[in-house]
């Protein structure tokens, strides 16, 4: 009787808190994708890749990541897990497998919401030189400060975080529709609006289109955020579902209109300028309203980027939790007993997170920080992707649901392309060393579970239902 009411009790500590519901869901995915920055960054590559076609690579790419996101869906209306993929692999392929993508997959949250970190004070300072104002090291310390104040949100209260990451996502967005309406007003003026966005460029074709889509894709990275709260949200096998593909869709959708929006602006014969721009948005604010709104452009990428800080550590937090839980490190798999949050487990993603920041950021500035460790964290995540995908169409076919295999099967090819286009051709340096540096933090992963064979028998107990 004894250990029975220990065992329980063993069991209660290991379970968060179920007070999230559709809302919390979208915000978590939402926050991760960072729509904002995602406009701020990439539409200047997909143009520099297909011309004037950038919005129909995002409108292509938003097809091909929902066929993978219902992947994503087909998983989470079976099983709710705090670990996600790890949970979704390890049904498929066994713990072994499971283990090794969950694993990914926290490094992947950990990069982006380090790299974030580092682009809230970039931004801001950004703001403040339209006025000229420097402080020197801005981006340092208020990386520093968005951390720990990620932090503190996510170990107290994930409910009131969530909501505050969809709507800090929200006030961005809105940041960039009104410029939106305001470019599209100024360009109808003149005449220059345009179907050609969504036709093949001339100059680079199709194959534009498909070296587009890379950069396309990767804008989507982090929708499936909202699985890791598969353990907190009510009715979790409706909620993560519409969560995880509505994230998707909306965030198509505005990536089709800013991007439309960006070549417009530009011009149709300008794309060379909008590929070479380094703020394009604040560019368009200039030409179409004013420095005021461009400032407040720098801001909602400020806002967007902590939002997205906050995200990444609340779903990295959880994936070191449901690794824990199954044996990786003990310590970290207790739910706060007041809060209900895994608190030790965001105190250890924040150090890490914080560590990086200050040892690895100055060295080489906050710009070159995001995208080396974006870089990092992507390549680990569209192996993960893949991974979901294979594993839905193993399932489906395993359970005669062949249309769902289709899917995975067609998602996992998908993937390929922005898989190839990411390491090749090679990046130059140090961007030729981050796919080893992927293969090595998998090879960890791998040695780890060899060592300590316990976790795999831990992940399939750890996954029976209670």
């Amino acid at each position: 009787m004894e250990w029975a009411h220990q065992s329980q009790e063993g069991i209660k500590m290991t379970q968060l808190r179920r007070n999230l519901g559709l809302i919390e869901a979208v915000g978590l995915s939402l926050s991760i994708v960072a729509p904002t920055m995602a406009m701020a960054f990439n539409v200047t590559l997909a143009a520099g890749a297909a011309g004037t076609a950038a919005p129909l690579a995002f409108a292509v790419g938003t097809l091909a990541m929902a066929v993978v996101g219902l992947s994503f869906v087909a998983f989470a209306r079976r099983v709710s897990h705090v670990g996600s993929a790890y949970a979704y692999i390890t049904k498929a392929f066994g713990p072994r497998a499971g283990f090794v993508t969950g694993w990914a997959l926290m490094l992947t949250y950990l990069a982006y919401g380090t790299g974030t970190a580092a682009l809230v004070g970039n931004f801001f300072g950004a703001a403040l030189e339209n006025y000229h104002v420097l402080i020197p090291h801005l981006w340092l310390t208020a990386g520093v400060a968005t951390v720990m104040l990620a932090m503190w949100l996510a170990y107290r209260d994930m409910q009131l975080a969530a909501r505050l990451m969809l709507g800090l996502e929200i006030v961005s967005v809105c940041a960039i529709l009104v410029l939106g309406v305001l470019v599209l007003h100024g360009v109808s003026a003149s005449g220059g609006l345009s179907m050609a966005p969504f036709k093949p460029d001339a100059h680079f074709g199709w194959s534009g289109i498909g070296h587009a889509m890379v950069f396309a894709v990767l804008s989507f990275a982090g929708f499936e955020g909202a699985a890791t709260l598969g353990e907190e949200t009510g009715n979790p096998n409706r909620a993560i579902p519409l969560a995880v593909l509505g994230t998707v869709v909306l965030a198509g959708l505005f990536y089709v209109f800013a991007s439309y929006v960006q070549v417009v602006g530009y011009g149709l014969g300008d794309m060379q300028a909008l590929a070479n721009a380094s703020a394009p948005l604040n560019t368009l604010a200039l030409k179409f309203a004013s420095r005021d709104f461009a400032t407040i452009l720098d801001l909602a990428a400020g806002i967007s980027a902590f939002a997205c800080a906050l995200g990444s550590l609340s779903a990295a937090s959880r994936m070191l939790f449901a690794l824990g839980r199954i044996g990786l490190a003990p310590a970290v798999c207790k739910a706060h007993p007041r809060y209900g949050t895994p608190g030790a487990a965001v105190l250890t993603m924040g150090a890490l997170m914080i560590a990086g920041l200050v040892l690895w950021a100055p060295a080489v500035g906050a710009g070159d920080y995001y995208g080396d460790v974006g870089t990092i964290g992507t390549l680990a995540l569209i192996l993960v992707y893949m991974g979901v995908a294979s594993a839905e169409a193993v399932e489906a076919v395993r359970t005669s649901r062949f249309m769902w295999a289709l899917f995975g099967a067609l998602g996992a090819a998908i993937l390929l392309w922005p898989l190839y286009g990411s390491v090749y051709p090679v990046p130059v340096f140090p961007g030729n060393l981050w796919p080893y540096v992927v293969v090595a933090y998998l090879v960890l992963g791998v040695a780890l579970i060899l060592v300590r064979p316990a976790i795999g028998r831990a992940a399939l107990a750890e996954l029976q239902p209670r």
